[in-house]
């Protein structure tokens, strides 16, 4: 299993032991850049909180440790959040 396999369905910020989607819970995936294929939790979040771009850490962006990955979601209801780039 590679690397980007390893990542897919895995939840963002999750331990590394249980780092697969919960019931009761509500995602969006991570589309495109370092964090692709990963699950957000947006549960509780409000219309205005999904219009946001999220800045999400992530050692293996364009800036390394410390650096974060933008995200931007595609639809009002969070689905899916495309890659913006990237910010130390």
């Amino acid at each position: 299993m590679d690397e980007l396999e390893f990542m897919r369905g895995r939840v963002y910020g999750a331990d590394h032991e249980d780092a697969g989607p919960r019931h009761g819970r509500v995602y969006g995936e991570l589309v495109a850049g370092p964090l692709d294929g990963l699950l957000l939790d947006v549960t509780g979040w409000s219309a205005h909180d999904l219009a946001e771009v999220v800045a999400l850490r992530t050692e293996i962006g364009r800036y390394g440790p410390g650096g974060r990955a933008l995200y931007a979601s595609r639809q009002a209801d969070g689905r899916l959040f495309d890659w913006c780039g990237d910010i130390p």
